[in-house]
């Protein structure tokens, strides 16, 4: 488990707070896993892709509620390399106890149809990219020796594929694959691994980015609308927290009940490109 440390980064003395990373948290469900950790007391590592200033305002909002926030842009197209930011994150921060693997990427097309350059940047994006953040916090995380999180933010296709997108469900299968990897080898330093698959999700991947989900319909699934960021949050947060030190190994589908009805074969309901978190 993540045993409580002492004494501040700063030099202040007293129990210091823990430390996250939470790549893509410049909107959607990274932005709001980064601030469900603040207000549980951590202080943030915040990365941005396309947009710099929204990442800025995930970190007033750490800092708003009584955390520190870092922020650093991180371009997953680019390995090796980018990987680095963790070692940056943890040297600013005063140490690491949560890595959160949020940020991701969608190409569509026909499996036909799809380019290779295409297929290379997701796979860059959603899986090679975790593998080497991932290593670099566990090497962290096993040199403090006081253990830690990695939590994977996969998708329903990690279980399921979403049809036109053999890049996007190969990558979530595979990091699917990589969490259980990790849990198994990384269980004896008290890191601990998980994936949290994301059904339906109003962020700008859904194109529902700012909706009220309690107003938009989606009669396929049994819980019929998407779900909100917050709601895939709230799971990473118990999974980063001391109450979650037996979980290891699993992935966590928070997807309205699209595994149990797996609707996009049989209807349109869903809407185009809304398959995904």
């Amino acid at each position: 488990m993540v045993q409580e440390r002492t004494g501040s980064p700063h030099g202040q003395g007293g129990p210091a707070a823990k430390v996250a990373v939470v790549t893509g948290s410049e909107s959607g469900i990274g932005r709001a896993t980064a601030l469900a950790l603040a207000r549980d007391g951590f202080d943030i590592g915040v990365t941005w892709f396309a947009d710099e200033a929204d990442a800025q305002r995930t970190a007033e909002e750490v800092r708003g509620h009584g955390r520190s926030a870092q922020v650093r842009h991180l371009d997953l197209t680019r390995l090796p390399g980018p990987e680095s930011v963790i070692d940056e994150f943890a040297d600013a921060l005063g140490g690491l106890d949560v890595l959160v693997n949020a940020a991701g990427d969608n190409r569509a097309a026909p499996f036909t149809e799809m380019a290779f350059e295409d297929f290379r940047h997701v796979m860059q994006v959603d899986l090679e990219g975790p593998f080497l953040l991932s290593q670099r916090a566990a090497r962290r995380m096993i040199g403090q020796g006081r253990g830690g999180r990695i939590i994977n933010i996969t998708s329903v296709h990690e279980h399921t594929p979403l049809p036109s997108s053999a890049a996007y469900n190969t990558a979530k299968h595979g990091l699917g694959g990589l969490t259980k990897s990790m849990a198994l080898e990384l269980a004896e330093h008290g890191v601990t691994v998980n994936a949290v698959a994301p059904g339906l999700i109003a962020t700008r991947m859904s194109g529902l980015e700012g909706a009220d989900v309690h107003t938009v319909h989606r009669a396929a699934l049994p819980v019929a609308r998407p779900g909100d960021p917050r709601e895939i949050a709230s799971l990473v947060a118990w999974l980063a927290s001391d109450a979650a030190a037996y979980a290891t190994g699993q992935s966590y589908p928070v997807d309205g009940g699209f595994l149990i009805a797996n609707p996009q074969f049989t209807t349109s309901d869903l809407g185009a490109g809304e398959g995904t978190p």
